[in-house]
């Protein structure tokens, strides 16, 4: 057997280990990484629906020889590339390989269960959960200890996603975070601690697949979580930014505090828990008197009260007596809860008080649940000093691809336009847009207003609804929408099911929706990405309007600023490319595989009317394109009647 085989070979073995086929933009894209790994230089993919790009980063990872890490978005994609790209892939190999390299996972902490709070209970306020009548809290408890002790009888790793179906609020009395976990050292348990093994696995591994806020953690805040590596996989690399922005941000509010406060009085001497409770009280009566929304600079009474959290937390923090002088060296749950959650808010404090320039804080206030926020304005420049300048980075979605072109995703992410250190490289897609789909702008509509949906909208959703004979996805910008549309679409078309957001769990929605023919499905952001319905259950994409940013949302708006301040178009660089990202996502909804046909309609005329509409235009895929609104209702007919001539036996 050869011990250096060609990636070529590997690849059409693990298509066939997968029931696929050859493909050719599959297998440039599998050349160009083998060669970037190789030489060093940094690759953009664009690899659309139906190119196989999963494969054509592995197989080249698999025979790299050294470490590669892959890291996803979604738990969605890990779980399908552990559970089944990378089997079919090994299993392809080992007819070409000499040795099949071994691969792992590294997850989160809390994504996996803690044998000792297992063994030892939760050291929180609920108290231990015993005789409890079935399907209770407490039952769910005890299934989810029963299953992690067989768990730690073999080889298993105590994984969440192998658990048995059981709530968010029973997980937690099973798991800890890193900030509860008492450390390799200090436990009773190390020895079979999952979190640890699945640590010692990856070190092992040629292949470590994670997620984009793991990999931020390790490369960009310096915290190792991962095994040294030689290059990374940045796999649904749109999102990048924002998650490695949503793994940098910090909340704050006076309920967490007074909690931390509360933790702490069982464990501290003196009055320093108290003055925390105080500090929680005088956090509550400033955010009481402060607005909604980002906050450029800081008023006199903010500062002066993160100042008085802040030094209130590192007094109590300071007062907490260390585990040897009360249990002789045996380490105390409880207490490194407490202390965990107390430095937290001071590290948040402190650095909500010390705010510079390129970092943005706001208020939210959900139903008078106050919060404060903290996140880095601009994440690119962490990206290139931190994980560009020390690893080979392959980053690849199917919407890379901004305007026609690589450069305002690049930008995003701390690679300089024309800089020689990245290359790019668009493989397409296996299917025909232009003969699959249609995309269809009503340009004769009204713009759309603050208020959201009026009645040419309604009707214009209801029309297009009736030609497709319900098929139809309805991605609207917020959840308000949706829910009108579905209601005013239920009242002039009751002979059509629609179901909206809100009526039941996502994934039931999409599986109801997948499974039932002349269907509506309406919901906002979680739908515009990931979600895949293929077939004729989805033979229409409606998008209510171009998603641009709110105006008053306060991290688009601190960059769109600082993108003005540096002399550039904040407007395009950052409202724009959010916008068409979204688009891109949207309307890939539509067309998942080669049989696929259908018509994609936008209810924003700015898509042709606008100075941006071009650049908006040139993101989307190159499906046919008409603002006649007679051809695109009668390209839904056509297609409703082709469905249910295939659904409709012969009498």
């Amino acid at each position: 057997m050869p011990s250096t085989p060609d990636v070529r070979a590997v690849l059409h073995a693990a298509v066939e280990a997968v029931g696929g086929e050859d493909r050719p933009g599959q297998i440039e894209m599998a050349e160009a990484v083998q060669h970037a790994l190789e030489s060093g230089q940094h690759l953009l993919v664009q690899a659309g629906t139906g190119t196989g790009k999963s494969l054509g980063y592995l197989v080249p990872s698999l025979l790299h020889g050294k470490r590669v890490v892959v890291a996803t978005a979604t738990l969605n994609l890990q779980h399908q590339l552990v559970e089944r790209d990378i089997p079919a892939l090994k299993d392809a190999a080992r007819a070409t390989l000499d040795v099949v390299p071994h691969h792992a996972v590294v997850k989160g902490r809390s994504n996996y269960a803690c044998l000792h709070r297992v063994r030892e209970g939760a050291p929180d306020d609920q108290g231990t959960l015993v005789d409890v009548p079935e399907g209770s809290l407490g039952a769910e408890v005890l299934e989810l200890r029963e299953w992690a002790e067989e768990q730690a009888k073999g080889s298993h790793l105590g994984d969440r996603d192998a658990a048995p179906a059981h709530t968010e609020r029973a997980w937690r009395q099973v798991s800890v975070n890193h900030r509860e976990c008492l450390g390799a050292s200090r436990c009773a348990h190390a020895l079979e601690c999952f979190a640890e093994r699945a640590r010692e696995d990856a070190h092992t591994a040629q292949v470590v697949v994670t997620n984009h806020a793991l990999l931020a953690i390790d490369a960009i805040d310096g915290v190792p979580m991962l095994p040294e590596y030689d290059a990374v996989i940045v796999d649904e690399a749109h999102e990048l930014a924002a998650r490695v922005t949503q793994a940098s941000t910090d909340e704050l509010d006076p309920v967490v505090v007074e909690r931390a406060a509360r933790r702490a009085r069982a464990q501290v001497d003196g009055k320093e828990a108290d003055d925390l409770t105080d500090a929680s009280d005088a956090l509550a009566d400033v955010l009481a008197r402060t607005e909604e929304g980002r906050i450029d600079d800081p008023p006199q009474p903010l500062q002066e009260v993160l100042a008085f959290v802040r030094d209130t937390a590192r007094a109590c923090l300071s007062a907490f007596p260390k585990d040897k002088d009360k249990d002789k060296g045996e380490p105390d749950a409880a207490r490194q809860q407490a202390r965990g959650m107390v430095d937290d808010i001071r590290k948040i404090a402190e650095r909500m008080a010390a705010k510079g320039e390129t970092e943005v804080l706001w208020m939210s206030d959900n139903r008078g649940n106050k919060q404060l926020h903290i996140a880095p304005i601009d994440v690119s420049a962490s990206l290139r000093d931190k994980l560009f300048a020390d690893k080979t980075v392959v980053l690849t979605s199917a919407t890379l691809k901004l305007g026609g072109g690589f450069d305002p995703v690049a930008r995003s992410l701390g690679l300089a336009p024309g800089d020689d250190s990245w290359s790019s490289l668009d493989v397409g897609s296996p299917f025909d847009y232009r003969k699959q789909g249609m995309l269809y702008v009503a340009r004769d509509l009204p713009l759309p207003g603050r208020d959201g949906l009026e009645e040419a909208q309604l009707a214009e959703i209801a029309a297009l609804v009736e030609a497709a004979g319900g098929r139809t996805l309805g991605l609207f910008s917020s959840r308000r929408a949706a829910e009108k549309a579905a209601e005013e679409v239920r009242t002039r078309l009751p002979d059509i099911d629609i179901w909206c957001q809100g009526d039941a769990q996502l994934p039931e929605l999409a599986r109801r929706f997948a499974e039932t023919p002349s269907t509506c499905l309406f919901g906002t952001l979680s739908l515009w990405q990931g979600v895949d319905l293929p077939g004729d259950t989805c033979q229409l994409v409606i998008i209510d309007r171009v998603p641009f940013p709110r105006p008053d949302d306060p991290l688009m708006s601190a960059r769109q600023r600082l993108v003005e301040k540096r002399g550039g178009n904040g407007f395009m660089s950052v409202a724009a490319s959010h916008a068409a990202l979204l688009l891109a996502q949207g309307t890939g909804r539509l067309i998942r595989r080669a049989t696929d046909k259908g018509v994609v309609a936008i209810l924003d005329p700015r898509i042709v009317t606008a100075r941006y509409g071009s650049f908006l235009a040139a993101s989307l895929p190159d499906m046919w394109r008409t603002t006649d609104r007679e051809v695109a209702l009668a390209a839904l007919r056509r297609l409703d009647d082709a469905a249910n001539a295939v659904t409709t036996p012969e009498v």
